[in-house]
């Protein structure tokens, strides 16, 4: 087999998150911790903690805000040769405000991404000698729904990865915020051809894609739709309040046709979900 230079390459949006101190409210606090983050920096990071060289490719604003995000992904142990930076006027980065919930008050996100710098990422800033470095790509439904140019150049990547002999990966990851079921459908199914690996939700199969019957006959009908998938993967939460859940997941092998189930962690302390859907995937 030859050998490639990173074992995975991501394509999505850092983003910076702020959040008040633990039970603090987002409209109340005077302060806020930064981090950086964002899906598919989850995974990349996720995945280079198990020993594997990945990258991301991203874009910035050409400030001290890009550059901490930057410093952030290269303390991850992930490649930043593909971080593109934004040197206009009007560059910024999305932010994402998080306030911890505390039962009976949920959990809140506020976001602040609108007109990013990814948002405006142009296909000739992608340098094309990368689609032959990569063992697997990676990218996500949040990816393809944040505008135009960013599903128009999902969709070219993953196809250019795809024929350079990459394993595509795509976690549907649905985000009502972003788009609608009609239209992340209709354009998720554009790209159902290309993929090895899928992740989505039991949900996303029902209500997105129609899907009826068990879990498992889910998967088998997407495998017969779309025989160039090999793997799915749906995993499940119990959220018994904001700081304790329970979590599972399913997983189905085309190849032995074979599934296997995850025996439910049950009643996890919570220390920050944020990310752990992300850290699923990159497992």
């Amino acid at each position: 087999m030859e050998q490639k230079e990173f074992d995975l390459i991501t394509f999505g949006e850092t983003m910076l998150r702020l959040s008040p101190p633990v039970n603090e409210l987002i409209n109340k606090s005077n302060t806020f911790t930064k981090h950086a983050g964002g899906a598919e920096l989850n995974v990349a990071s996720g995945v280079s903690l198990l020993g594997l060289r990945t990258a991301i490719i991203t874009r910035l604003p050409h400030n001290q805000l890009g550059t901490f995000i930057k410093n952030r992904i290269r303390s991850s142990s992930v490649s930043d040769d593909y971080i593109i930076f934004d040197k206009s006027p009007e560059a910024r980065v999305g932010v994402y405000y998080y306030e911890n919930g505390a039962y009976p008050r949920k959990p809140t996100v506020v976001y602040d991404r609108k007109h990013s710098s990814i948002t405006k990422i142009k296909p000739e800033e992608i340098p094309q000698d990368i689609y032959g470095k990569t063992r697997m790509f990676y990218t996500s439904g949040i990816t393809l729904a944040l505008s135009e140019a960013t599903r128009t150049l999902a969709i070219d990547m993953i196809k250019k990865f795809k024929a350079a002999g990459a394993q595509i990966a795509f976690d549907v990851n649905y985000r009502a915020n972003l788009w609608d079921e009609d239209t992340a459908r209709t354009t998720i199914k554009q790209i159902l051809p290309y993929l090895d690996i899928l992740f989505i939700s039991e949900e996303s199969c029902r209500r997105m894609f129609k899907k009826t019957g068990t879990l498992q006959d889910m998967h088998r009908e997407f495998c017969r739709e779309y025989p160039n998938i090999q793997l799915i993967a749906s995993s499940e939460r119990e959220v018994i309040s904001p700081k304790v859940h329970s979590f599972t997941s399913t997983v189905y092998l085309k190849r032995l046709d074979k599934f296997f189930h995850e025996e439910p962690y049950k009643d996890i302390d919570v220390v920050d979900r944020i990310g752990s859907g992300d850290a699923y995937c990159a497992g």
